[in-house]
Order: C-alpha cells, then sequence, then structure tokens
C-alpha cells in the first residue's frame, strides 16, 4: 500500500546543511501528521520532528532550532532542512506518520556528519 522514500542524505562537516525529502504515496498524507525519525546502529529510532496536517510543528530538544520540517501536501513530499549539523545527528533517516507510524518503513537516508 503506502510507499515512503527518503532521499537527500549525504557525507556533510560538522556546521554544514542538508535537506532531506520524503515522498509519500497515497491520498492520505495531506490528512495526517508527519514526522522525521532517525536511528544510529545499535540504537532505538527517535522521533526528531513532526508537523501536523496544518502545519504544527515539534521537535526534540537535541535539533530545536537547527532543523526545520516542513510539507508540501500537493506534492506529497515531507521535508527536514538540517543547520548547523553535529557529528551527533549521524544517523538514518526515516519519514512515517508522526502520531503512530505506519507499519511500514522506508529505506531511509544515511546522514553522516564528521567532525
Amino acid at each position: 500500500q503506502g510507499q515512503l522514500v527518503e532521499s537527500g542524505g549525504g557525507l556533510v562537516q560538522a556546521g554544514g546543511s542538508l535537506r532531506l525529502s520524503c515522498a509519500a504515496s497515497g491520498n492520505i498524507f495531506r490528512f495526517v501528521a508527519m514526522g522525521w525519525y532517525r536511528q544510529a546502529p545499535g540504537k532505538q529510532r527517535t522521533l526528531v520532528a513532526t508537523i501536523t496536517s496544518g502545519g504544527i510543528t515539534t521537535y526534540a530538544d537535541s535539533v530545536k532550532g537547527r532543523f526545520t520540517i516542513s510539507r508540501d501536501n500537493a506534492k506529497n513530499t515531507l521535508y527536514l532542512q538540517m543547520n548547523s549539523l553535529k557529528p551527533e545527528d549521524t544517523a538514518a533517516y526515516y519519514c512515517n506518520r508522526g502520531d503512530k507510524p505506519w507499519a511500514y518503513w522506508g529505506q531511509g537516508t544515511q546522514v553522516t556528519v564528521s567532525s
């Protein structure tokens, strides 16, 4: 059914920026809260940021002031602008519903921040 395809990750120096994109399939996208999650090897997946269908955002304390989540409902696309990146941000980043994730997860996109 639903598909989630993350892109935009890469290798960047500390202090640099990246913009991640998430292409979602289906007609439900515009009606649900969406979120970005990240997971480092051997660690649990954690919620980074959420955005409601109406554009209300929340952020984990660790990224507040540095990351910005946004969405384009017409394109079924979710974005994460990441600035002032730190080595601690290194992880695979995933998108999904921001309230209760769908059982399906995409492949994620790897973000590696070098010191």
